[in-house]
Order: C-alpha cells, then structure tokens, then sequence
C-alpha cells in the first residue's frame, strides 16, 4: 500500500479537493483506494466528496473502540473509492493516527488529506505517510507557506515529494500576472506533477459529487492520477486544455 499525505502551507488552495479529485481519478483506474481525513475538528472530506450525511463512524470512533476500523469506512457514491471520515472534536495522537490507518483493510492507495498548515495535525498526518504531495496556487503568499511545508516535509525523510499548483489562470500567465508552474517548482525546489486550472465547474459541482467530464480541469486531474499511479514527473500547461462539449 502506498501511503501518500496531501498538505499544504495555508487553507484555501484547494488541498481537500485534490484529494478527493486524485482519489477518485486513481479508483477509476482501478486500483483500491482509501482517502483519509487526518483533520480534527475541521474536518471536512466527507463533505466535498457528498458523503456526510451516511457517515455513522469515524476515526474518533475507531480509536475509541467503538467498531472496527472497516465500520467507519463509507463507499463514495462517485466511485470505488472510501472515504476514512476524521473525529468532529477531540484530540488524536500521531500514534492512533498510525495505528489506524495500519489497520485499514488491503489497498493499494491510502491518500491522506492533510490538516492546512505546519500545526493542527501535521506532524499526525505526515507521520502516517511515505510520500507527500504539496498543494499551492501560484500567489506569493501561498508560495511562501508552502516552502515553509517542504522544508518540514524533507526532515521527514519520505520516499517523495511532489507538487501541484491549483488554481492557474492561463490568460493571467499569459500577460505575465500569475507565475508558471515551472517557476513556482523551480522556487520550491520540488518536481511538479500536476497543473490544475482555475475552474468554476470545480466550485459548482463539488457538492453535488464528481466533478463532470466537460470541466476544464478534468484532463488536469487525469494527468495527475497517472502521474502518481506510474511515478511520472510530468504535466501539460492549462492553456493547451480545452473544455469539452457538454450538449451534443
């Protein structure tokens, strides 16, 4: 199983949503997938990937001896995938966390949603995990917390770290008012393997479920998912995507 913690170094950059997005891509591709909220309190998986309202255990549970740890899992509705539902409140060492997510029934992807930020369950999280994945968006600030992240993340020592740059808008780079991709990895000193753009679809469709395949960032998040299954460095510029029809 290859466990793989998706951080990143302020809240709002669109971290859980990759989750969930590379997840479910990954499920599609068949392999067997658990998605994890490592988050306490702020939780907040179950609620972008639409299971919510099925959720009857979660991890608070599972370390409390309330039901086994396949008891709290919950099917996503969108796919293959399960989705490991985190406590409301409450604390949760590293330790439990671990004990946990060892104690998953056999898969082949265990992908961590990080809690934001270098406190809050950082440590929990990344300890639980062999590869890292930092999400940022190409603003300064955002930049700058994340480089805060990977230099925490290489102490670690995991077997890889990698990057995603959410939330790029082609026609701001294009008139040089937004970084590119390949500035924001040169910067960080962290190999890129997924470019994903600005997308409303993103927004609209998240509480309803998948995100559709006529959304611009559809093909983003599929280059993505394979570059994780086949451990490729590689990605495509959002200027080069084009939004598929949606009425034939």
């Amino acid at each position: 199983m290859r466990k793989i913690v998706v951080t990143s170094g302020k809240g709002g950059v669109g971290k859980t949503t990759v989750t969930a997005s590379l997840g479910r891509k990954l499920a599609d591709m068949g392999y067997r997938v658990v998605m994890a909220d490592a988050d306490v309190g702020l939780n907040n998986l179950d609620v972008v990937t639409g299971v919510d309202s099925r959720v009857v255990y979660d991890i608070g549970d599972v370390i409390a001896g309330r039901c086994r740890v396949f008891q709290a899992l919950v099917q996503d509705h969108e796919s293959t995938a399960k989705i490991l539902p985190s406590s409301g409140g409450g604390e949760m060492s590293a330790q439990a966390f671990r004990g946990v997510t060892d104690s998953l029934p056999e898969c082949d992807f265990l992908i961590i949603d990080c809690p934001a930020g270098i406190e809050n369950g950082f440590h929990r999280a990344v300890s639980a995990a062999e590869e890292a994945i930092v999400v940022t968006t190409p603003s300064a600030s955002a930049i700058r917390d994340a480089d805060k992240v990977v230099s925490l993340l290489r102490a670690y020592r995991l077997e890889d770290i990698s990057l995603v740059v959410n939330r790029v808008r082609p026609d701001m780079v294009a008139r040089g008012e937004m970084m590119e991709a390949a500035d924001v990895a040169r910067l960080l000193r962290v190999p890129a393997i997924g470019v994903i753009p600005e997308d409303d679809c993103v927004t609209l469709y998240q509480q309803l479920g998948r995100v559709p395949s006529f959304a611009l960032s559809e093909k983003a998040f599929c280059l993505l998912a394979d570059n994780v299954a086949n451990r490729t460095k590689k990605y495509a510029e959002p200027a080069t995507f084009r939004r598929r029809r949606r009425w034939r």
